[in-house]
């Protein structure tokens, strides 16, 4: 599987620990930054990572932060792209099977390496269920396409 990784700074060390064993693991991976420990916008990796995804030239991505809300938030703006946050394996399971994910976001402070390797492996892992989920994701997917949603009518009237 070719996998898209990207982190600013906090997540740095996640980063390479996660690229080492996903490569070891068999799956092709594409560095989509940041490069050291010096200051990095978060921005700018969770794009490459989202863009990386919505264009097909990864089949999922792996992102990383200090909180893992910022790259998660940036990353759902790319069209295509439904990055989770995960705290647990369960998280990440669920995320796969209910929510047809493609990014996969962790919290440098609040998880170990470790503990994002084992969420990253159950999410790589856990296929889609399809059925009524199907039906859920589409409606995002259907709103994402449409071109101005700033048009719609209030319904809450």
């Amino acid at each position: 599987m070719m996998i898209a990784i990207g982190s600013d700074h906090r997540g740095f060390g996640h980063k390479d620990h996660l690229m080492a064993a996903l490569e070891a693991a068999g799956h092709e991976v594409i560095d989509c930054g940041c490069d050291s420990t010096e200051s990095a916008d978060y921005p700018d990796a969770a794009f490459a990572v989202g863009y990386a995804v919505a264009a097909d030239e990864a089949d999922r991505g792996v992102l990383i932060c200090g909180s893992g809300i910022g790259v998660s938030i940036a990353a759902n703006k790319v069209p295509g792209v439904r990055a989770a946050l995960c705290w647990t394996e369960e998280m990440a399971g669920t995320t796969r099977r209910h929510n047809d994910s493609n990014v996969i976001c962790f919290s440098a402070e609040a998880t170990s390496p470790e503990e994002a390797l084992a969420m990253t492996r159950r999410w790589l892992a856990t296929d889609f269920e399809g059925g009524r989920h199907a039906l859920r994701v589409q409606k995002i997917i259907d709103f994402e396409q449409e071109s101005d949603f700033c048009d719609h009518e209030e319904t809450n009237e």
